[in-house]
C-alpha cells in the first residue's frame, strides 16, 4: 500500500512511521515494515534490531510531545496485503472523557467482571472507542488541541 507523503513522519532503510491514514485522532501513528510480510521471523537481523529502537523512540516522542494520559502500542492486523505494522494510540484525557460521556459504550460494562467497572475501563474498550469514533465515524468527535496536520508537522520535526 502506498502512503501519501503528507502522512509520513520518518523513514529508515527498513521501516516507515506515518500518521494513521484514516484516523482523525491526532498522534495515532503506525510503524510499518517496508518488507511485504506479516511475520517478524521473515525480517532481517538489521530490521529486527532497528525495530526495538524505533518502538522506544516513537513512544518517547509521542509521550514528550503530545503528553497523552496513556499510550497503547500494539499489533493487531491479520489482513493479507498489509505489511507487518504496529499501532501507537495516544489516549488523551479528553478522549477518555468523551468515552465516558457516550452511553453506547456503557453497554460494555454489562460484560465487565471487575467490581469497579463503573469507574474504570481497560485498553480494549478505549481502543474500540477510538477505532469506531475517530476512524470509522464519518463525523468524528471534535478534536481538543492540535489538529492531525499540526501534530504531523510537530512530530516530523521531533524525529529528525
Amino acid at each position: 500500500m502506498e502512503i501519501a507523503p503528507h502522512f509520513i513522519l520518518y523513514e529508515t532503510d527498513h521501516w516507515i512511521i506515518n500518521h494513521h491514514l484514516s484516523s482523525a485522532l491526532p498522534g495515532y501513528l503506525m510503524l510499518s515494515t517496508k518488507v511485504q510480510t506479516t511475520s517478524l521471523t521473515q525480517l532481517s537481523p538489521d530490521a529486527l534490531a532497528e525495530l526495538g529502537v524505533l518502538l522506544a523512540r516513537t513512544q518517547q516522542i509521542i509521550e514528550q510531545q503530545l503528553l497523552p494520559k496513556r499510550l497503547y502500542i500494539g499489533r493487531f492486523g491479520h489482513e493479507p496485503g498489509w505489511p507487518l505494522h504496529f499501532h501507537f494510540i495516544p489516549v488523551y484525557q479528553w478522549v477518555e472523557d468523551l468515552f465516558w460521556k457516550d452511553a453506547r459504550y456503557r453497554l460494555l460494562q454489562n460484560f465487565a467482571y471487575a467490581a469497579d467497572a463503573l469507574s474504570s475501563t481497560d485498553g480494549a474498550e478505549l481502543t474500540l472507542f477510538i477505532w469506531r469514533e475517530f476512524g470509522e465515524n464519518p463525523v468524528p468527535p471534535e478534536i481538543q488541541g492540535p489538529s492531525v496536520d499540526e501534530v504531523i508537522s510537530e512530530l516530523r520535526g521531533a524525529f529528525i
